[in-house]
């Protein structure tokens, strides 16, 4: 009966963890994954005109992402192919043959017994092969975090998209070369350095498809 004391704390326990929403999953792409125009070098020219030099872009400039806060599109097409195979044999075997011709006063049906025979053999054959063929097509749009003294951009940014029971997240980061920008204001994902892309999701739907807890724990004790 001393249970039933407890009965409605753990009830009301269990529908609070119902209630959680849906974490969103880790990240290892580069942080932050957005940022704000720096425009601290504008308050200190106030001058109440119209021309502000932190907005001006020239006439015959393009419209490349050059600084922190501008955007530009990543043209996901990765693929990757890879396969390897393994083969191993080794093979090996002795023999050993004695006995004794003559020993003092014995006699030659008597030294019969002593002969000695022994052999042995050995064979070891081991083959192994893997094979992996991704693909990832898409396009996301990222924003500048930060630009390297050589002129290269750091580039981060993420696109979660609500579907029905369920988030999914796409994201991505790495080091753009501005010389690989085109006109359109886009880059392909394999000219990226230190490229970093992640697709992830959140839900029942996805948790369904992890391994529980209490079994991650026994297999993490039990060999077999």
């Amino acid at each position: 009966m001393a249970f039933l004391r407890f009965l409605p704390a753990l009830a009301a326990l269990w529908l609070a963890a119902c209630a959680q929403p849906y974490t969103v999953p880790p990240t290892a792409v580069h942080q932050p994954m957005s940022v704000r125009p720096d425009l601290r070098g504008e308050a200190t020219m106030a001058t109440g005109a119209i021309y502000r030099a932190a907005h001006t872009r020239p006439l015959f400039e393009d419209r490349r992402a050059r600084h922190p806060g501008d955007t530009l599109t990543i043209n996901l097409v990765e693929r990757t192919t890879a396969q390897k195979s393994s083969n191993a044999t080794a093979d090996r075997s002795s023999s050993l043959t004695a006995g004794i011709a003559a020993l003092g006063n014995a006699s030659a049906s008597s030294l019969g017994r002593f002969s000695v025979e022994a052999g042995a053999e050995s064979g070891f054959a081991g083959q192994g092969g893997a094979a992996a063929n991704n693909a990832f097509n898409g396009t996301i749009t990222v924003t500048v975090i930060d630009v390297f003294p050589n002129g290269n951009l750091l580039v981060s940014g993420e696109k979660q998209v609500a579907i029905n029971q369920g988030d999914e997240f796409i994201r991505f980061s790495g080091v753009v070369n501005p010389n690989t920008v085109t006109t359109s204001n886009t880059v392909q994902s394999t000219q990226v350095a230190d490229a970093r892309i992640e697709y992830k999701g959140s839900g029942f739907i996805d948790e369904s498809q992890r391994m529980g807890w209490l079994q991650r724990f026994l297999l993490a004790f039990f060999p077999f």
